[in-house]
């Protein structure tokens, strides 16, 4: 199968800053992919070369067959969890429809229709009980289910989540986490997932992108996630430790991490 997400030779610099060089990987239809590393690796500005914000210094990315450019309705975006002001007085099924047509101009055409669309969505992520609710007076949780179906509008071939569980509890985690996976098994869309914690979606990863210093690695969770694969990115001794089911990275190295405000959980939670 021809993959969804192509890239050839990929390099991304900044002034004599590189985040990475050399970068050829496929990503497939159907495979749910995380990309890891400290704050300052180049995870978010990955998605930003997928979404067409960003240009490659060198080398190609291409999606569906075609050069990534903005505007791509082949893409699916979960931003980050950033909650709404109180008084917001948008509803959630507003939120949702803004996925669904928000890109067009003038009143809204088949009106029916489009209520159908957002109906469905709503109740894909089991927001259906608070569609009429302002977004302001939800929880986290809540407002970031109505991010993943409002991704979800246009089907997307690729869908992009930027560390989607940032703030959430770990009920919220796992509930937002089942839904991106969802999307990608029943409807064969490739999951793009930046984050700095693998364990809340452990269970559904099938391959990793892991950033850091300039260098990367990618392969399985169990190919990578090693202390020997990430001593080798970080150029210094780095522990992976299993404990209760859990992932837990010990030993990240200050000069590797400067970027980053809380090096200890770069992919598992220490303490």
């Amino acid at each position: 199968m021809t993959p969804v997400v192509s890239l050839r030779g990929a390099a991304l610099k900044f002034g004599q800053r590189t985040l990475w060089e050399n970068l050829d990987l496929d990503i497939n239809h159907g495979e749910f992919f995380a990309v890891l590393g400290p704050n300052g690796s180049g995870k978010t500005t990955f998605l930003k070369v997928l979404l067409g914000l960003q240009e490659l210094t060198s080398g190609t990315a291409v999606l569906d067959g075609h050069p990534i450019a903005r505007g791509n309705q082949r893409i699916g975006y979960v931003p980050q969890q950033e909650s709404f002001d109180p008084d917001t007085p948008l509803r959630a099924r507003d939120l949702v429809g803004l996925g669904v047509d928000g890109h067009r101009w003038g009143i809204r055409l088949g009106g029916a229709k489009v209520n159908r669309k957002i109906d469905r969505l709503l109740g894909q992520v089991g927001a259906l009980d608070y569609a009429k609710v302002p977004v302001g007076q939800l929880s986290g949780g809540e407002q970031q289910r109505l991010r993943v179906a409002q991704a979800l509008a246009t089907d997307p071939k690729v869908l992009l989540c930027d560390e989607p569980l940032l703030s959430l509890d770990l009920q919220h985690q796992q509930a937002v986490s089942s839904l991106i996976n969802e999307q990608c098994h029943e409807h064969n869309s490739a999951v793009v997932f930046v984050t700095h914690e693998i364990n809340p979606i452990m269970d559904y990863v099938d391959r990793v992108l892991y950033l850091a210093g300039g260098r990367f690695r990618v392969g399985t969770p169990a190919e990578v996630m090693t202390t020997e694969v990430l001593s080798k990115l970080y150029g210094s001794r780095v522990e992976v430790i299993h404990a209760n089911g859990r992932m837990i990275v010990a030993g990240i190295p200050d000069a590797v991490t400067h970027h980053h405000e809380d090096a200890h959980a770069v992919t598992g939670e220490v303490g």
